[in-house]
């Protein structure tokens, strides 16, 4: 083949090529150190890391380990609670305002209720409200007597109302440490409200602002 070639350059038919001959890579000394060197340092970093962890891990046991001491110094440090006593009370109110009753029966119950156990007031007003049992009057109105009274009606509206302030004035007292069963009402005190007019104008409607105190023990 050679021969071939050379006839051929000769009479001109093919240029001369030169043949590429396959050159292993040598490996030299200086690239063998090159690996050597980072070898190093790639296990001094691993080594680097490790330490520095374990140092960060006593780092936090020794900063947690001044948190605890700062508690403690802390509760130490703490004063006592200092207990404030409530002052307890013998008389507790209940004030309705512009309750939709009428003046002259908010009296006839102040004077119908007054002296007697809350308790007891419930009971009778209950009675009141079943038309069982009549509230005294005065004035001029229908007879309708019962025991102990010339005349006498049945306010069953204002009946209710009354029942609801004496529900929470018995609550009241219990919020402050009071014996609700050795209470007794003391007071009441009803006044006319400014009256209300609807829609038109013509008509008036009653309105009435009621106060109750109760004490403890006797009236």
């Amino acid at each position: 083949m050679a021969d071939e070639q050379l006839r051929q350059v000769k009479h001109g038919k093919q240029d001369m090529k030169p043949v590429k001959e396959s050159v292993k890579p040598v490996v030299t000394e200086k690239a063998e150190k090159k690996a050597d060197v980072e070898a190093k340092e790639i296990k001094e970093q691993k080594i680097e890391d490790v330490k520095a962890e374990q140092s960060g891990e006593e780092v936090k046991k020794v900063d947690e380990k001044k948190v605890e001491g700062k508690k403690d110094e802390k509760k130490v440090e703490e004063k006592p609670k200092v207990k404030v006593k409530t002052v307890k009370k013998s008389e507790v109110s209940v004030s309705g305002r512009s309750l939709p009753i009428s003046l002259k029966y908010s009296k006839g119950i102040g004077k119908f209720i007054r002296g007697k156990k809350i308790e007891d007031a419930i009971h009778d007003l209950n009675l009141v409200r079943l038309k069982k049992k009549a509230v005294p009057m005065m004035g001029e109105m229908a007879h309708k007597k019962d025991k102990g009274m010339a005349t006498g009606k049945y306010p069953v509206k204002a009946s209710e109302n009354f029942l609801i302030l004496l529900k929470s004035l018995s609550a009241n007292g219990a919020n402050h440490g009071m014996d609700v069963d050795n209470m007794r009402i003391s007071m009441t005190v009803p006044n006319k409200a400014p009256e209300q007019v609807h829609r038109g104008g013509r008509t008036m409607f009653k309105r009435t602002h009621v106060k109750i105190i109760a004490k403890e023990g006797k009236r």
